[in-house]
């Protein structure tokens, strides 16, 4: 009996991918373990195993093709003694239309068998056994608007997670008796584009849209409010030079921002309260603290992961994250060294941006924007002196972490900062 392969989950939120190229063809043999393809997420391009042993009777989606839903046939591996696709096997479409969430393939025709990541995937389980009906903000607000029963509606999404396009496609149905029908917003359109001669079209990468997509929920959905404090560096700096004049010599070399990332797990493990996300229902208090620090790469922004950075010294975090960085760039990194963290840093000093503003990237409640180090003249005990200082701005979500609470944490990191022998003690 043939084996329909399908497009796999590879993260909590990707609901459809781009297979960017087959590592196999029609008539390969593929074991247990082997990579048959390269799939691009909503986050980087991952390998993909064969789980079961077979012969590759079809390549169902052709490489390069965008918009693969999850769990679409995407090839058909055929068993010992097979000779062919079964002629009751239809030829599934590359990508399924945005409604329609993938068919599942009838049981009499084949079993299905999804590849396995290289990587573990990070669970994400989207209904529980309380009854709690799990669906992403955006669905949640589409419902309200609408006046939907999101119990009512199936979920498409990983794990049955209801998202966007089940709420836009709910029959009237899902709507309670009851439940009044508020008049729909009008829908924001853009003015329009004409592209003229000498212009480029470049199209969207899946993690370009992605990051689109979360920015614009974070901006509309999120309550920010800054904090911006001015903080001393002279004696991080001499702290710097001291360090590395030791670690140099075993290949290792601390920056400033390695030294930022120390700093703020040290404040987060002062305050708890703040390392914490916003759920519908409860607040969750995270026990570990792992930073994300936001990475540049061609293919968009990247936010790699310092696991338990309170708990790990300078050359340790700066051994890590120049690991992080590279593989980051080539889109290598592991689900489990992007997915999740509780605080983010992003630092723009080093293209001399003296501070700005990032946006919050939920479900974390807080992002540090990180702004270069330069001399000023300051006013010290009555006198006119030039320090070196640098500006650091705190987003954060205010249904997590009020105005004082984010102050408090600001002193906290300024005293990590500027006295940073108490963040080795």
């Amino acid at each position: 009996m043939s084996i329909n392969i399908l497009m796999p989950a590879l993260s909590p939120t990707m609901t459809e991918g781009k297979l960017a190229k087959w590592h196999v063809k029609v008539g390969d043999t593929v074991k247990s373990g082997q990579v048959m393809c390269e799939i691009e997420t909503d986050k980087a391009t991952m390998e993909v195993e064969a789980v079961d042993e077979g012969r590759i009777g079809q390549l169902v989606v052709p490489e390069g093709t965008e918009g693969v839903k999850v769990n679409a046939v995407i090839a058909i591996l055929l068993e010992e003694g097979e000779k062919a696709v079964p002629a009751s096997t239809p030829a599934a479409p590359a990508a399924a239309p945005a409604a329609t969430p993938a068919a599942a393939p009838e049981p009499s025709a084949a079993k299905p068998a999804a590849p396995a990541p290289v990587a573990p995937a990070a669970s994400a389980a989207a209904v529980s056994s309380g009854g709690r009906v799990f669906a992403s903000p955006l669905a949640r607000r589409i419902a309200a608007d609408k006046g939907l029963d999101l119990s009512r509606i199936k979920g498409s999404g990983p794990g049955g997670r209801i998202v966007k396009a089940d709420v836009e496609q709910a029959k009237p149905g899902a709507a309670p008796a009851a439940a009044p029908t508020p008049k729909a917003a009008p829908a924001f359109t853009p003015q329009p584009i004409f592209a003229a001669p000498g212009d480029t079209r470049i199209p969207h990468t899946s993690i370009r849209k992605v990051i689109a997509r979360r920015m614009l929920e974070s901006k509309q959905q999120v309550p920010h409010f800054y904090l911006t404090v001015e903080l001393e560096i002279d004696a991080l700096l001499a702290a710097r030079q001291a360090i590395n004049a030791v670690v140099e010599k075993k290949g290792t070399k601390v920056s400033v921002n390695d030294m930022v990332i120390k700093a703020c797990a040290k404040a987060l493990r002062d305050h708890p309260e703040c390392n914490a996300s916003w759920t519908e229902d409860e607040m969750i208090q995270y026990g570990a603290v792992d930073i994300s620090v936001a990475v540049a790469t061609d293919r968009g922004l990247i936010t790699p992961i310092v696991r338990n950075a309170d708990m790990k010294g300078l050359a340790q975090i700066a051994a890590e994250m120049k690991d992080l960085a590279a593989r980051a760039k080539v889109g290598k990194l592991k689900l489990e060294e992007f997915q999740g963290g509780g605080f983010t840093i992003s630092n723009l000093g080093m293209f001399g941006v003296k501070d700005f503003a990032a946006i919050i990237n939920p479900p974390q409640a807080m992002i540090l924007a990180v702004g270069a180090g330069e001399e000023r003249a300051v006013v010290r005990k009555g006198q006119m002196v030039v320090r070196n200082m640098m500006n650091c701005t705190l987003a954060v979500d205010h249904r997590v972490v009020d105005g004082a609470m984010g102050a408090q944490y600001l002193q906290t990191l300024r005293a990590y900062v500027e006295q940073p022998a108490a963040m080795l003690a």
